[in-house]
């Protein structure tokens, strides 16, 4: 038999990029990307273990597995972090630390200068 790539094999890897990528949206973005990567992952290795023979790309498949998972990883910390910002320190007080750190970023700036 001819050997063919798995199905969703390049799908996984490009999801498991982007749910690094967009971990810091949030949270939300990359845990739901990263998620859906193991779930195509795991349909796609179990076709792979029946017949190993048949399949080109299951280096895709794994490293897009790995990188799902730093994904999911790094959204979840992310998210668990918004959550308590927003539990125990409130808007107010997230733009209020944002106003600090501007201020301290532009002295900085003014005493490199």
């Amino acid at each position: 038999m001819e050997k063919r790539n798995l199905p969703n094999g390049t799908a996984v890897l490009v999801l498991g990029i982007l749910s690094i990528l967009t971990c810091c949206c949030y949270g939300f973005i990359g845990l739901t990307l990263g998620i859906v990567a193991l779930v195509l992952a795991k349909k796609d290795l179990k076709l792979y273990q029946e017949s190993p023979e048949l399949y080109l790309n299951y280096q895709n498949l794994n490293i897009g597995k790995i990188l799902a998972i730093i994904g999911v990883v790094l959204s979840s910390i992310y998210f668990i972090l918004n959550i308590y910002l927003y539990a125990f320190v409130g808007e107010e007080g997230i733009k209020e630390m944002q106003k600090n750190i501007m201020e301290k970023i532009k002295y900085q700036q003014e005493q490199d200068q």
